[in-house]
């Protein structure tokens, strides 16, 4: 699953897709409603491509926890982020077993609720093409 230029930007709510970059800012575009805005230097910002979760072992791309969240829902829409969080625990379980329960929040899980569903809404989360087999015929 590629997340390359999307980013999430602290107090800001969404998804942001990277248009262009400078300097000392970059251009995004919500995901949620295509508003573009500048993102100065001193904003905190987070590629997707480099978050992760902690486990009790490592720590697992968050790509990879979209990619189980996708098989598990057959690629549709998940559970809401709004659920108790003993349903919300109980459902991450589900797709990261062995997350580290000190160091992952409940926010941290909302967060990553949402941001599958509004991926899978906007079409980036997705079920990969088959590669059609092209086999010769024989004279």
């Amino acid at each position: 699953m590629n997340l390359e230029g999307l980013i999430n930007i602290s107090g800001k709510n969404g998804l942001f897709k990277v248009i262009s970059n400078s300097k000392n800012m970059i251009i995004v575009e919500s995901l949620v409603d295509k508003k573009r805005i500048p993102v100065h230097s001193g904003n905190q910002a987070n590629m997707l491509e480099e978050i992760g979760i902690y486990t009790y072992n490592d720590t697992k791309p968050l790509s990879s926890v979209f990619e189980d969240i996708a098989k598990k829902e057959n690629y549709n829409q998940t559970i809401s982020h709004k659920l108790s969080k003993n349903e919300l625990t109980e459902y991450f379980r589900q797709i990261v077993p062995d997350f580290d329960e000190e160091k992952v929040y409940i926010s941290d899980i909302k967060k990553v609720i949402q941001w599958y569903n509004l991926l899978q809404s906007k079409k980036i989360i997705k079920r990969k093409e088959e590669k059609k087999k092209i086999t010769k015929k024989k004279k």
